[in-house]
């Protein structure tokens, strides 16, 4: 790989975006110690340590988190121009980045991506799924997915899935085994599932409500962690008590390995949004994202604020 200036803040991007010179490496067909090489050249012209780099982890030093917030969005737009010179008139070409929890993947992604890419071929989707919370500015993500309770109100939001229940469920040998709950207070005598938070890692309370009361339940759990599908599988297991948005149990429901309880406190969420900054200059690849996620998911036109 050639070294130049531009090249070199092109590597560091995609390393500082990926946390990784591996994925990194892959993401732009080239070796990692020649991505390695690139950016430690880069470091040493500017004369500064842009990245700290452990045998686990890779992070950003303050003067690569200024980089990288300046240059990020710059590099995506030379690619995006690169790419509207070889398209064909009114083709859509270029590159949506999305950050987005697991919840998303199978009641967004999985209907929407299939029918954008026979739509828009040359586009390319990259998708970062993780639940903690991102700068999506900071970060160069076209845009995120989210409850839209978890939404900054300043974003713009593009409401995706109809509100939903976060339902307690659990598998018929569990309630053989542990019996029913009756009301929220009787969680506390009951094996649960925890959820741990994105935003500090701490174990979240069960929310319910019922009329106007509402109800935080600091559940006992045997098992907690942030993977929906390990909370599943828990579930279906017996381990214990599931607490979700009901789309994601609905299958389980359907089927019967899984029986909801407590229904009468089954708070209601707005559902999943898609969010970016108010006035963002967004690219025709990403207009044509909405517009497909719409279609596919047929959810309203409006925008919530």
């Amino acid at each position: 790989m050639a070294v130049t200036p531009l090249n070199s803040l092109g590597a560091f991007v995609a390393v500082a975006r990926r946390r990784s010179f591996a994925a990194a490496a892959r993401e732009l067909g080239v070796s990692t110690s020649a991505l390695s090489q690139s950016v430690r050249q880069l470091e040493e012209r500017l004369a500064v340590g842009l990245l700290v780099r452990t045998s686990r982890s890779v992070n950003l030093t303050e003067a690569g988190l200024r980089l990288l917030a300046n240059a990020g969005p710059a590099i995506d737009a030379a690619l995006e121009s690169l790419k509207c010179v070889s398209a064909l008139p009114g083709e859509v070409t270029g590159r949506v980045r999305l950050s987005v929890p697991t919840a998303a993947v199978p009641l967004v992604l999985a209907e929407v991506l299939p029918r954008f890419r026979r739509q828009y071929p040359n586009v390319e989707i990259d998708t970062i799924v993780e639940n903690r919370f991102v700068d999506i500015v900071k970060d160069g993500f076209d845009a995120g997915i989210r409850l839209v309770e978890a939404v900054d109100r300043d974003m713009v939001h593009v409401q995706l899935s109809p509100p939903c229940r976060l339902v307690i469920a659990g598998a018929p040998s569990y309630f053989e085994r542990a019996g029913t709950p009756k009301k929220p207070e009787d969680l506390l005598r009951h094996d649960c599932i925890g959820v741990r938070s994105a935003a500090n890692r701490e174990p979240l309370a069960w929310e319910l409500e019922r009329g106007e009361k509402t109800w935080r339940i600091p559940v006992r759990a045997g098992v907690t962690t942030n993977d929906a599908t390990l909370m599943l599988s828990l579930a279906l297991s017996g381990v214990g008590l599931i607490y979700s948005l009901e789309p994601l149990l609905a299958q389980e429901i359907a089927r019967g390995n899984l029986r909801l309880t407590l229904e009468p406190y089954a708070p209601e969420v707005p559902g999943l949004f898609l969010y970016f900054p108010q006035g963002a200059r967004t690219s025709a690849a990403f207009r044509a994202f909405i517009d497909v996620a719409r279609a596919t998911l047929q959810v309203p036109r409006k925008r919530a604020r």
